[in-house]
């Protein structure tokens, strides 16, 4: 498991494409959050990372297909696919490799993002003057949020062999995961119904968590929701003729 594990990452590492990914996330996040006035912080005026927070969910939605894309698609495009399957591994051990590649390449992108902390923390009036721990809570909730659309992307990675495909399948699960359910509940009137969908939705338990309270039940729903989408994934990978 960790030769495939190591065999993904460095495989990511080594290609341009993952660079010029993480690139224009990094770039993306510095316009909207230094350069752009709508969301600009320096135009706001107070000490806090709460629309970088607010937007980088939905970059995320683009950022993270683009790199699980290729995870399943590209072995069966290119008939690797075989190789792995021969190999003393089980197909849950299989898919948990190249998910915690992912997991790990996402982990690269969200680190240079801590300048942005210190900035603020630089410039603030008086010096320092920045809720850490929201900040922390914050950045905690981003990873638990990577992680699910991670879980989304090896999923549509391992229905289709056209990366496009599975790109275009990711975003658009990732995007009703966050925000569709939150949509889906102002339809209906009844507010027990309309509780349960937003709670079924992950932007409802991605806000509680970025207020800087850790509640387990916000854990259990992202680690049930890993495990669904890698448990769809063995599905897939094991109902088919490689």
């Amino acid at each position: 498991m960790y030769a495939v594990f190591k065999r993904e990452l460095f495989s990511f590492l080594n290609s341009l494409m993952a660079y010029i990914t993480i690139g224009v996330f990094l770039l993306a996040c510095a316009l909207l959050l230094w350069f752009f006035p709508d969301t600009s912080i320096l135009d706001y005026g107070y000490a806090e990372l709460g629309s970088f927070f607010g937007l980088v969910p939905f970059l995320f939605m683009f950022l993270v297909p683009a790199i699980t894309m290729r995870s399943f698609a590209e072995e069966r495009k290119e008939g690797t696919y075989v190789l792995l399957a021969t190999s003393p591994l089980t197909d849950l051990q299989l898919i948990a490799a190249k998910y915690l590649a992912c997991v790990v390449l996402l982990l690269f992108a969200l680190i240079p993002t801590s300048v942005y902390y210190y900035s603020i923390y630089q410039l603030g009036l008086p010096k320092g003057n920045i809720d850490s721990g929201a900040v922390i809570g914050s950045y905690l909730g981003l990873f638990l949020l990577g992680n699910a659309f991670t879980a989304i992307g090896i999923f549509a990675s391992s229905i289709t062999k056209n990366q496009v495909i599975a790109f275009a399948v990711a975003v658009f699960l990732c995007f009703f995961s966050f925000s569709g359910f939150d949509s889906a509940s102002k339809l209906f009137e009844f507010q027990f119904l309309e509780g349960l969908l937003v709670n079924l939705g992950i932007n409802e338990h991605y806000q509680s968590i970025s207020r800087g309270v850790l509640d387990t039940r916000d854990l259990v729903y992202f680690i049930t929701f890993v495990a669904l989408f890698l448990g769809l994934s063995k599905l897939a990978i094991g109902g088919r003729k490689w």
